[in-house]
């Protein structure tokens, strides 16, 4: 048997990643794309590949961009989102479903409550009132559901 050399042996990594150390964007080379460099071929180039549709882009991505930023009003006004679809009081965005499951949602209150105690002393007065007034809210809607269920 013939002996390979060290060199025919030896492999190559490239770096795909996006991001340095640093957190700056890297810089790619002219040409290279996003699909370039991964092991298997592209559908168009497999035998067995079936024609493929025109993609629309994905959902989350375009929701991605009308996002608000985060903070501490935000995330508390998305934890009440989250309680009223648990109490029925509105649908699912994405089915549109309504669906109620009060223990949950009696969770999530709670979850809301913690964070206000948790963090007082750290809040302006604008977020330490909506955080009360949510919970106000909540729970009168939540002893509701109770009292209907």
């Amino acid at each position: 048997m013939a002996e390979e050399s060290d060199t025919e042996k030896g492999f190559k990594v490239h770096d795909k990643r996006r991001f340095t150390d640093e957190g700056e964007a890297r810089e790619r080379p002219e040409g290279e794309d996003e699909a370039a460099g991964r092991d298997e071929p592209a559908a168009a180039d497999r035998p067995d590949a079936a024609p493929e549709a025109p993609q629309e882009p994905p959902r989350e991505a375009s929701a991605r961009q009308e996002l608000p930023p985060i903070d501490f009003s935000t995330f508390i006004m998305s934890l009440s989102t989250q309680a009223l679809m648990q109490l029925g009081e509105i649908g699912d965005p994405a089915t549109g479903k309504v669906e109620r499951d009060v223990a949950v949602a009696k969770q999530t209150i709670d979850i809301i409550g913690m964070l206000g105690e948790k963090s007082r002393g750290n809040l302006d007065e604008t977020e330490e009132r909506l955080v009360q007034e949510i919970l106000y809210n909540l729970r009168m809607r939540y002893v509701e559901a109770v009292r209907n269920a």
